[in-house]
């Protein structure tokens, strides 16, 4: 899945989900030790747990590419992602 950022210096977030939890998650742009960090400590966990552990974490505008990473997981769990 892809999802376009917003609101973050990442445009956009790779990942797969297999069996409710989370793998191969990249980062695309943003600050490249903290996305490598975050998209490391969340493979294999479940998605829910992700999306727990990392909404409503703030950064600029409000937002952070961890919260991004959230939305985008529940974007997906709420099939607005293909």
């Amino acid at each position: 899945m892809t999802y376009k950022t917003s609101g973050t210096c990442s445009v956009a977030i790779n990942f797969d989900v297999v069996d409710d939890k989370v793998y191969n998650v990249q980062f695309i742009g943003g600050c490249r030790g903290n996305t490598a960090g975050v998209a490391k400590l969340c493979e294999g966990r479940p998605i829910d747990e992700i999306i727990n552990l990392l909404s409503g974490i703030p950064c600029r505008f409000g937002t952070s590419c961890p919260d991004q990473l959230a939305k985008a997981l529940t974007a997906y769990k709420n099939g607005e992602l293909k």
